[in-house]
């Protein structure tokens, strides 16, 4: 039985994903146009931070969403098939659950948030 759950989830994962990531990119907003040395700055600031995420996972969906609403340019690190990303996942931020921003401040501390709701408060507070 646990086996027949097992291939009827991957085979409808394997069906869904095409649409899922077509829905996204036909759904994805314009972002906000802001001044150059405004881009800039914020730029700048994104280079400290980095998104772990699954490229299907609806609440991953929703944040590189929000990315693009925002213009921001967050790395994406693909915590799925990249066995490194899962890992310091793993270590920096407890568990292996995405979406996961890791901020790093400029004295080197960490930051991890979960939470897709949490991580779309702090863009919003911060960029928008």
């Amino acid at each position: 039985m646990k086996f027949f759950f097992r291939i009827f989830f991957k085979t409808l994962r394997l069906v869904l994903t095409p649409f899922m990531l077509l829905w996204e990119k036909m759904t994805t907003p314009k972002g906000v146009v802001r001044q150059p040395e405004v881009q800039q700055r914020i730029d700048q600031q994104c280079k400290n931070m980095a998104i772990y995420q699954f490229k299907t996972c609806p609440f991953c969906i929703k944040v590189r969403r929000e990315l693009a609403r925002l213009s921001l340019s967050i790395p994406l690190l693909d915590a799925q098939h990249d066995s490194q990303n899962k890992e310091a996942l793993l270590q920096g931020g407890g568990r292996v659950q995405v979406p996961c921003l890791r901020i790093m401040d400029e004295q080197g501390k960490t930051v991890w948030i979960y939470e897709s709701s949490e991580i779309i408060k702090y863009l919003h507070e911060h960029f928008a």
